[in-house]
This record gives C-alpha cells, sequence and structure tokens, in this order.
C-alpha cells in the first residue's frame, strides 16, 4: 500500500475513535464533524490509489459518486450516507443553535464506521492494504 493511502486510512480510523469518545462525552456536535471526515478520509484514501485529488469536499464527493458508486464499486447507500454526514458536519460546524441528538451522532458514526470498512475491505481485495 501506498504510504499516503496508509495515512488516510489511518487518520479515518483516528476520526472514528474520536468520534465515538465525543458521542460517549456528550459532545454531538463535534462528534457528527469527526465522523464526517472519517469518510472524507476513507474516500481520499481511495483517490490517492489513483493519484487524484481535489481541493473541495464537494468535488470529492462528487468523484466518489460518479466513479465509485454510479459504476456499482460501491453500494448506492455509501452515496447517501456521504451526504448525510456532509450535510450534518455542514450543520455542526456552521450552524447557529444546530442540535444533534444522541441518535444522530450514534447513526452518523455507525455510518462512519461502515462507510471506512468498505473501503479498507475494498482496497484489501485489490491487494492495496496490509497490516
Amino acid at each position: 500500500m501506498r504510504d499516503l493511502t496508509k495515512y488516510r486510512l489511518e487518520a479515518a480510523a483516528e476520526r472514528l475513535t474520536v468520534s465515538r469518545n465525543l458521542a460517549d462525552g456528550g459532545h454531538y456536535k463535534i462528534s457528527v464533524t469527526n465522523s464526517y471526515y472519517a469518510i472524507f478520509n476513507a474516500v481520499r484514501a481511495l483517490l490517492s490509489e489513483e493519484y487524484i485529488d481535489f481541493k473541495k469536499h464537494s468535488a470529492v464527493i462528487s468523484y466518489f459518486r460518479r466513479e465509485y458508486v454510479k459504476t456499482g464499486l460501491f453500494d448506492v447507500k455509501f452515496s447517501d450516507y456521504i451526504g448525510e454526514a456532509f450535510s450534518a458536519r455542514q450543520y455542526s460546524d456552521y450552524a447557529d443553535f444546530f442540535i444533534v441528538s444522541r441518535e444522530q451522532a450514534e447513526t452518523q458514526y455507525q455510518h462512519a464506521v461502515e462507510f471506512v470498512a468498505a473501503v479498507r475491505n475494498y482496497l484489501e481485495g485489490k491487494g492495496n492494504v496490509d497490516d
């Protein structure tokens, strides 16, 4: 595995740990942000294998949807997961008086866990991940 891919997968795993700890501590808004960044780092790990990157989050998401979901490499639910996570992160970071419940934070966290695992499995299937 390329160093950048490995680094980004490790960053995704770290964000998952932080998200879990924050949710357990009642910090739901920040947990949601970290769940999003776990997904985002996982997608960027995929892109690094293609030597591709983008400056905007929306471009990363669009590329993932076009090249990985529409082609059937990833289930369509992962398109929904990344879209929901992006919106939740936007509101959590920028909207005044935005409230995130424990249930919402837990859902975002579980989606992120599933998403990161799917990316890791995909890369392992291509022989691109070594432990």
